[in-house]
């Protein structure tokens, strides 16, 4: 490979022709592709991107640079150990252009590339250097300077990476470097930054103080300490940033009498990309609590003050909102905010009023006061804009609404006099720009809990005006329904029953028009307005009105999981209302469309079929207790069995499955009289169903089997008595075969079903039945006695459990004759030792052997234990805790609350459920788990005690065979005492 064809075709890579430079690209690699390049020619190659660095024209050094990042990610430090020292000579030989090129390599080489070990000896040699390009201003461009202490950023995160591994080099990198560094940050800071916008052409000495404060974020993270003694400095800078630069930001963002200057290279420097970084140092301040000598009531006010103004919507935003109503909601939604100063502000905010309540919340109502005098004044002076600190001041305040509320109720418990005049501005303020501004309704929506009834209602009729009108614009609707939603959800039924009817039927147009986040937004409104007193005030029409949108609605967005979920709600909704004819008519209007939908969907677009099977699901689960109605499953029914006969997708199996398991506890006789024409009736059916299931492979589609199988013999009575050996052989058969967890409990739950109320039956049945030369109870106290520790859900593990003592006390011979698993065997060669995964995989575990009568004692204490039957064992009155001998008789407050705050905890419990209990913990009961199931006995410890005193299955030789725990808690149950 010749050294002039490679300088050739690096040349032509360096082109600003397209075209020339793809194709230079093209034979490049095709060059080394046909002859891998010898050290030498590598060697050539850096040496001459090197010498690019350094080039006159800013594209080629950019080019260069970026190249040269690419080759040392492969080559160096092994290949190309004087890459750094030839860097750092570039960075000091006093070249701009040098210093430029050598500057965007380090950018990305520092991110990338250093490892651990040689983080430190760089950082030594290299800071100095890049203080130095810092500091000359004259010499070197802004963006090149700004290079400087982006890396100086990354060597500080990665500082802080090693620090564990270097405690010390660490230590004196900090003591020794960051009092140097931080002196000229707050040089640079004091500098009136409008200084480096004064050039209109560009803004890019903007970049300096962008990274400084960027910078300024990472350090109060990474190294605080550090910080502490220039933190005061570092916050009246940012404070007096904000201040110099609200004129700047209201002439180019604002008013937009400006245009904002192009960039003097690629990247585009604007504005809020410095006020961001300021805006999120003072939030992480104050929310660390570092600063709070400094957080006094000047401050505070100042900052409320600012983040007031730099909230405003910008003309950007008005356009967007107005044409758009889907960025609008987007924005507007908390979670889904895209980042932005208002973003920023208002977590500022939420800091500030989160460290200092009392003090943030007078200081909201004064600059309050200021905002409404001076919009008032500008709105009378016909100024167009008057409305902009009004909506940005609401925002703010509506954003915090919790914690201002919170606020009022502290102090008025006190007997202090209310921080902030809400009612003043929802009695006053408000309602004279509700039509000008949507800001006043999601405002007011907010603020619900302190809104008298009559009041609330005055606010949603005039959302209704707004619902109505054609006048208001795209962003005061969306918040109209914002209103409509935060009223609903928060408030009485009692204010807004009289309005329900109406809402919804103008919440109807807007469905069939609206889409992505427009479209949740109005579904979850009218999801919250059915609920209103139960949907008591419905009327047919107005039902089957809202159910054709409704249908509208899931045929345009059939494949969409949130849109379903908020469906189904709707559609369960309407069903489940009291009031006459409306189940009635939401089924009759919304059934046969869904029937035909679920019995015609191509294979290739299962999810209309999945999603036709939920909705379907939603009109049962709303069905009165009466049941479903004449001819309900005489319409679903052929479509239903058709579809799941031929079901290849995996949701649409687990869908149809659950929507039969409700119809069978919500109607059972539907299926059992349906017929098709040959005469085959819907029990035939579903045991056709459950039969593909048992003889599938894919045990995916077979979740939820268990919960159809044992409904159906709940419901089905005696109709399923002829089928049911065949249907238990079936079961038993797949065991053997079924590999998940999730299978064999579904397959194993409904014989403890069965065996907790026909047990001597169940059993004779089973003794009877060979398997391969196996019995099938054999078979089930296997699979059952290998599994029965997890078990997922409440009722399955009690239900399974009770029946175990169903077995225990039986005494049967087939019983105390099974042998079973028992523990694990730890070998002495593998005991203490650490086996690697390929011998695990060689070495099949080995178990002791035990009778089952033990085995079903051992799995009968671990629920207890596991708390099952209760945390405590109730023994002659007193409470007494398995676990109460671990001599950690104190906890503090923090340990009680597993090492969070009283107020995180608190936060935690909210979002896990209940009572703080996680969102998976057994002890909450699944809605699928109807009265008859949640009531079944648990009587655990009375059997334990009646077994110790009837000696069932020679009882006290079984507990010599538990373990030291198990046996104590045996002692402990039977002696009813510590």
């Amino acid at each position: 490979m010749a050294t002039s064809e490679i300088a050739q075709c690096l040349s032509g890579t360096l082109s600003p022709d397209t075209n020339t430079r793809i194709a230079a690209e093209l034979n490049l690699a095709e060059l080394f592709t046909r002859s891998a390049p010898s050290v030498e020619i590598k060697s050539q190659v850096r040496e001459a991107v090197f010498r690019g660095l350094s080039d006159q024209d800013r594209k080629i050094r950019s080019l260069s640079a970026h190249t040269l990042s690419s080759i040392a990610n492969c080559d160096w430090p092994d290949e190309y150990p004087d890459l750094l020292t030839s860097l750092i000579g570039l960075l000091s030989s006093g070249s701009p252009d040098s210093v430029h090129g050598a500057m965007q390599v380090l950018t990305e080489f520092i991110k990338s590339d250093l490892t651990e070990d040689q983080i430190l000896p760089v950082l030594r040699e290299l800071l100095p250097v890049l203080l130095g390009i810092l500091g000359t201003s004259e010499s070197h461009s802004a963006l090149t300077r700004a290079r400087t202490v982006s890396v100086f950023r990354q060597c500080v995160t990665a500082l802080f990476m090693v620090k564990d591994q270097h405690p010390q080099s660490v230590t004196e990198a900090i003591a020794s470097v960051l009092p140097i560094w931080l002196e000229a940050f707050k040089v640079l800071l004091n500098i009136d930054p409008l200084r480096d916008m004064a050039n209109n052409s560009s803004w890019d000495g903007l970049a300096v103080r962008i990274q400084v404060f960027k910078t300024l974020d990472t350090l109060h993270t990474s190294f605080p300490r550090a910080l502490i003694p220039h933190l005061f400095d570092f916050l009246s800078a940012s404070l007096n940033n904000l201040r110099s630069l609200y004129p700047t930001f209201s002439a180019y963002y604002l008013a937009a009498t400006e245009s904002i200057p192009s960039p003097s290279e690629d990247d585009p420097i604007e504005l809020p990309q410095l006020l961001c970084p300021i805006i999120d140092f003072l939030a992480a301040v104050i929310r660390g609590g570092k600063g709070r000598d400094w957080v006094v009531d000047e401050n505070i006010a100042a900052i409320v003050s600012s983040v007031f103004a730099f909230v405003q919507m910008t003309d950007e935003d008005v356009e967007t909102w107005t044409n758009n109503a889907n960025d609008f909601v987007a924005q507007e939604e908390d979670e889904t905010q895209a980042y932005s100063v208002r973003v920023a502000g208002f977590d500022l905010l939420g800091s500030l009023i989160e460290r200092t309540p009392l003090q943030t919340t007078k200081s909201i109502q004064l600059s309050l006061e200021h905002v409404i005098r001076t919009s008032e004044q500008a709105h009378n002076t016909g100024d167009n804009d008057w409305w902009r600190p009004l909506e940005a001041a609401l925002a703010a305040v509506g954003s915090q609404a919790e914690s201002v509320l919170d606020c009022i109720e502290d102090e008025q418990e006190s007997g202090h006099p209310r921080p902030i005049d809400v009612d003043y501005l929802l009695a006053n303020v408000i309602p004279p720009v509700l039509g000008q501004s949507g800001r006043g309704f999601v405002f007011a929506s907010q603020y619900a809990k302190i809104l008298p009834l009559q009041s609330a209602g005055h606010y949603l009729e005039a959302a209704i005006q707004v619902l109505e009108s054609g006048e208001a614009g795209v962003p005061v609707k969306i918040s109209a329904v914002k209103a409509v939603h935060n009223f609903c959800q928060d408030g009485e039924d009692s204010a807004f029953i009289s309005f329900a009817p109406q809402i919804a039927r103008d919440l109807g147009p807007f469905l069939l028009i609206a889409s992505e986040d427009t479209l949740s937004l109005i579904l979850e409104t009218l999801s919250v307005v059915i609920e209103i007193d139960q949907g008591k005030w419905l009327t047919p029409e107005l039902t089957e009105y809202l159910v054709s949108a409704t249908l509208e609605v899931w045929s345009k967005n059939s494949k969409d999981p949130i849109f379903i979920s908020i469906l189904t709600d709707i559609l369960a909704s309407l069903t489940s209302s009291p009031a006459q004819g409306i189940y009635e008519t939401a089924v009759k209007k919304s059934l046969p469309v869904l029937s035909v939908s679920i019995s015609s969907a191509k294979k290739e677009e299962s999810w209309v079929a999945s999603s036709a099977i939920d909705l379907v699901s939603s009109l049962v689960k709303g069905a009165p207790a009466s049941g479903l109605g004449d001819g309900f499953f005489h319409l679903l029914g052929p479509s239903l069995f058709a579809c799941l006969n031929v079901a290849e997708d995996r949701d649409v199996l687990q869908n149809g499955i659950a929507c039969l398991t409700l119809i069978i506890r919500k109607d059972c006789n539907q299926i059992l009289s349906w017929k098709d024409e040959s005469g085959r009736n819907g029990l035939e059916y579903v045991l056709s169903i459950v039969a593909q299931i048992l003889q599938s492979q894919d045990e995916s589609g077979g979740l939820q089997i268990g919960d159809l199988i044992i409904h159906l013999l709940r419901r089905a009575g005696e109709a399923v008595l002829p089928v049911l050996p065949q249907l238990l052989q079936a079961m038993v058969s797949r065991m053997n075969s079924a590999k998940t967890a999730t299978f064999l409990q579904s397959l194993v739950i409904p014989f403890a079903f069965l065996i907790n109320n026909q047990r001597d039956t169940v059993l004779s049945l089973l003794e009877s039945i060979n398997i391969e030369g196996r019995s099938a109870l054999d078979i089930l106290i296997q699979t059952w006695c290998e599994n029965a520790e997890t078990f997922q859900g409440f009722w399955p593990s009690r239900v399974s459990s009770l029946a175990l003592t169903q077995l225990f006390t039986a005494e049967r011979r087939s019983l105390q004759n099974l042998t079973v698993k028992g523990n694990i065997i730890i070998k002495p060669e593998t005991k203490n030792t650490i086996m690697t995964r390929s011998r695990t995989k060689t070495t099949p575990h080995e178990f002791t052997a035990i009778s089952f009568p033990a085995k079903a004692l051992k799995i009968i204490l671990h629920d207890i234990q596991s708390g099952g039957e209760s945390a405590t064992l109730t023994a002659q009155g007193e409470a007494y805790d398995v676990d109460s001998d671990d001599g950690d008789e104190e906890w503090t407050e923090e340990e009680t609350h597993q090492g969070f705050k009283q107020d995180e905890f608190a936060m935690l419990s909210d979002m896990l459920g209940p009572k703080g209990m996680a969102f998976d913990n057994d002890e909450i009961l699944d809605d699928n788990d109807d009265e008859d199931l949640k009531s079944d006995p648990a009587h655990l410890l009375s059997f334990i005690r009646e077994s110790a005193a009837h000696n069932y299955n020679n009882f006290s030789s079984l507990v010599d065979q538990l373990s030291p725990e198990e046996m104590l808690v045996v002692r402990r149950i039977v002696n009813g005492s510590s």
